[in-house]
């Protein structure tokens, strides 16, 4: 299916699109299309850079990458420039890495331009933290291991004047445990569980640049998990995965061979 084409001569349109996980493959047909007409595209720095090769000629491509400690733009120049570019009447695709809508900041920018009037679309993508730990032969569901998943940020608003964590539910919950953004907190978060109830000895694995050929793994136990990140010098972005699933690993893991590292003691 096509992107509707915007019927109004004289106003814009912003695609807010999800560009997957890593793997140019797994880019959707429409988010696809949708580059490949845009007069402008603000994309992240988490977003393959070979999906900018489907621009057209004189595409304006602006990078709005941020990262732990480094802001290209912040998220208000991000909210002003989709509405300054949108009300000039362009075709903008704001990409964003993995999915818009989860922990992506979308439904912000969506209501950026919902109060100024201007038209936009959602397009969903493959989020990391599904293809991630799938890329690394983890399945978040089992029918014999897993009836459900939690999925959490490790990086919240500094600006909040508390978490908006529940860790004494997350220790508690059954299934599978996948935290995005938390590779620099993965300590205070394990010593967290631990301290409300969780297994010190519950499998846990970190993927780092996953679905790309730059994807590691590493793995633990819960009370061990921070030091094989510090020993190993384990860098983001990364997804971390938490459970009994983590160990079909040893058999599903089909995408890369197990570093030296794994399961250090």
């Amino acid at each position: 299916m096509k992107p509707k084409a915007n019927s109004q001569k004289n106003h814009g349109i912003c695609y807010l699109a999800g560009a997957g996980p890593g793997d140019l493959g797994l880019v959707t047909l429409k988010t696809k299309e949708c580059v490949e007409r845009a007069d402008v595209i603000m994309y992240d720095y988490l977003c393959n850079p070979e999906i900018l090769k489907w621009a057209r000629p004189g595409a304006e491509c602006i990078l709005c990458g941020k990262k732990s400690g480094s802001h290209t733009c912040t998220q208000q120049e991000i909210n002003t420039l989709l509405v300054e570019k949108t009300a000039a009447g362009k075709c903008v695709v704001r990409l964003k890495g993995g999915d818009p809508f989860l922990f992506g900041r979308g439904g912000e920018e969506a209501e950026v331009l919902a109060k100024a009037g201007l038209k936009f679309e959602i397009i969903p993508g493959v989020s990391s933290a599904i293809a991630v730990p799938a890329y690394a032969g983890i399945p978040v569901t089992h029918r014999e291991r897993a009836s459900q998943v939690t999925i959490f940020t490790g990086h919240e608003d500094p600006l909040k004047p508390e978490s908006g964590l529940d860790l004494d539910q997350l220790a508690r919950q059954s299934g599978t445990k996948v935290m995005l953004m938390g590779v620099n907190r993965i300590r205070v978060i394990s010593e967290e569980l631990i301290k409300r109830g969780a297994d010190p000895e519950m499998p846990v694995a970190l993927v780092r640049c996953g679905t790309t050929e730059r994807q590691q793994t590493i793995r633990g136990p819960l009370r061990d998990i921070a030091r094989i990140v510090t020993e190993t010098n384990f860098l983001p972005p990364a997804v971390a995965i938490f459970g009994d699933v983590v160990n079909l690993r040893d058999t599903l893991n089909w995408f890369e061979s197990p570093p030296a590292f794994e399961d250090a003691p």
